[in-house]
């Protein structure tokens, strides 16, 4: 019991997700793929690394 409204539920999704139009950016998700652009975090650079005394300085 209680099969019924999960199943229905896939159905209805899976049927969005074939019918649904909707145009895609192939451009951005190359950029995204390759790396083009790059990120970064405000928040991160503001904030000063408290464990940088204890990076092996040999890694860089």
């Amino acid at each position: 019991m209680g099969r019924g409204r999960a199943k229905a539920k896939q159905t209805k999704v899976a049927r969005d997700l074939k019918y649904r139009t909707h145009e895609t950016d192939f451009g951005a998700l190359a950029k995204e793929l390759h790396g083009d652009e790059v990120h970064s975090d405000p928040v991160a650079d503001e904030l000063p690394d408290e464990w940088s005394d204890y990076a092996d300085r040999s890694r860089d």
